[in-house]
């Protein structure tokens, strides 16, 4: 409610001086004598509830100021209490003797809530100086296409505009889209064949792993004996049993089994380059 000043008559000299407070909304009490008490208090109860009552006094100013802020992403509650912190330290760190209370706890509380957005509603964490670039580049934009018909600027446009290198202004402009993010489960296309965006993402493949042991071990390999390397390709590329492998062979399964045990531990430790007493396996 703002305050009608044409009351004052004219010739009359105006009776209120320049130290008075001049309440510019309905929600903006005088509250110049709780506060004068309040710089005399010490630390304890008295001081803590009077405290208190200037805070539930402007609380109604706070509300005021987190509704500013409302649909960019954050619930109205949320802000509220956010506006609610940054009244506390305004009511904290106000020196009566500066003059009103509500010129410092405007700009206290706006900023509490702006560090809010700037600090917690990031999708995408970015660094402050990315931030900083995202707000120049974001202003240059709205100055530069303030003018109906006029067409959306280039990365030196901004630049030239801002004083910013292009690298720069392309940085602020990637943090422009990270303020918000895309769910990997969203839709891509509309039609029957739809794919999520979840489904364009690539994986790992196991195979580089096989290719790469492979590689490894196959010196390995051709270092073994002879009839090692018939027993491993029986077992392991045309997949006998160590009891067919036994047969074809004419000697005990209990010996093939020693044998690829043997063999495939030999093989090993040379990938490794774990060779034991620098002896070779037989």
């Amino acid at each position: 409610m703002l305050t009608d000043m044409s009351t004052s008559r004219p010739g009359t000299p105006d009776t209120a001086s320049a130290a008075s407070v001049r309440r510019t909304h309905d929600d903006a009490p005088d509250t110049t004598a709780l506060f004068t008490r309040l710089a005399h208090l010490q630390e304890g109860p008295e001081r803590d509830a009077v405290r208190d009552e200037l805070v539930t006094a402007w609380l109604p100013m706070a509300h005021r100021i987190a509704g500013r802020f409302r649909d960019r992403g954050e619930s109205v509650e949320d802000l509220r209490q956010v506006a609610a912190l940054g009244l506390v330290k305004a009511v904290d760190r106000f020196d009566p003797s500066r003059g009103a209370f509500e010129s410092y706890a405007v700009p206290t509380i706006t900023g509490e809530v702006k560090r809010h957005f700037r600090d917690r509603m990031w999708a995408l964490r970015v660094p402050r100086r990315v931030q900083e670039l995202r707000n120049r580049v974001r202003v240059a934009r709205r100055e530069l296409t303030q003018n109906p018909g006029t067409p959306e600027p280039t990365a030196a446009d901004i630049a030239a505009h801002t004083g910013l290198t292009e690298e720069e202004v392309a940085a602020g402009m990637e943090a422009l889209e990270s303020f918000s993010t895309l769910s990997l489960d969203a839709e891509l296309s509309s039609d029957d064949d739809g794919y999520s965006l979840a489904d364009t993402l690539g994986a790992a493949d196991t195979s580089f792993d096989v290719v790469v042991d492979r590689e490894a071990a196959k010196e390995g390999l051709r270092r073994l004996p002879e009839r090692e390397r018939a027993i491993l390709y029986m077992r392991f590329f045309e997949d006998m049993t160590q009891s067919r492998i036994a047969d074809q062979l004419g000697i005990s399964q209990m010996h093939v089994s020693r044998l690829i045990s043997r063999s495939c531990a030999r093989v090993r430790d040379e990938v490794l380059g774990q060779r034991p007493g620098g002896r070779t396996p037989m």
